[in-house]
């Protein structure tokens, strides 16, 4: 294996969610360099369909403070404009779901049937997991599923680059429930949908949540060889 390909392979590897942040900051020149590099991901005709607003101090606080009373106030009148997860999970997603859950739980010490630790746990994500940076993802809904799939690699490039430099992210699914209280605080304009959000910065690496590896299935399970 040559060098380079063993310095790709660990930043790969090294990359986790990390779900708790050092208040350290992160200048705005990093967030730019991460952003630039991750811009270099294919995407069909080149159409670049990703859109990233970057939220910090006051305005993190505002977004943070809104969408966690509406957490709170817990009425069922937030949901997504589309499903992240099937209406009903099946295997083998479903049993890899509870062993990444259980896991974090366990590592947490949330015994199984403690709603309210688990609330408070979820809760977190709609604070960035106390990251200094929250980056919210939007796509032009006027485009078609190709640039859904082309905004994956946008997505994973921004995780890699980060990484690269040091910092930690967590994506977040959790927002997109959210959506209309994160287009009146950011001003969205009418075409964009949340695709997601993610926490950046310094993880803390004291914190028994970030000490957490889920588990990967092996190529076995997934991969089928034609000859």
């Amino acid at each position: 294996m040559s060098e380079m390909a063993s310095e790709v392979d660990h930043v790969i590897t090294r990359r986790r969610s990390v779900r708790a942040f050092r208040d350290e900051q992160v200048g705005d020149d990093a967030i730019d360099d991460i952003l630039q590099v991750a811009a270099r991901a294919p995407s069909g005709t080149n159409l670049q369909p990703w859109r990233v607003h970057v939220v910090k101090g006051a305005a993190l606080c505002r977004l943070v403070d809104a969408v966690c009373s509406a957490f709170d106030a817990g009425d069922g009148t937030h949901t997504s404009e589309y499903d992240y997860y099937p209406r009903e999970f099946f295997e083998p997603y479903l049993g890899r779901r509870r062993q990444v859950g259980w896991d974090l739980y366990g590592l947490l010490g949330i015994a199984k049937g403690d709603a309210p630790r688990m609330k408070a746990q979820h809760r977190k994500n709609f604070e960035f997991f106390g990251a200094p940076v929250g980056l919210i993802f939007t796509v032009d809904r006027r485009l078609a599923q190709g640039s859904w799939l082309d905004y994956g690699m946008f997505l994973q490039n921004v995780m890699l680059a980060a990484e690269s430099r040091g910092l930690a992210t967590c994506c977040q699914a959790a927002w997109i429930d959210y959506h209309r209280i994160i287009g009146e605080v950011l001003g969205l304009m009418p075409h964009e949908k949340v695709v997601c959000g993610m926490a950046l910065g310094h993880a803390d690496t004291e914190a028994a949540e970030n000490s957490l590896i889920s588990v990967r299935a092996a190529t076995s399970e997934f991969v089928v060889r034609h000859e």
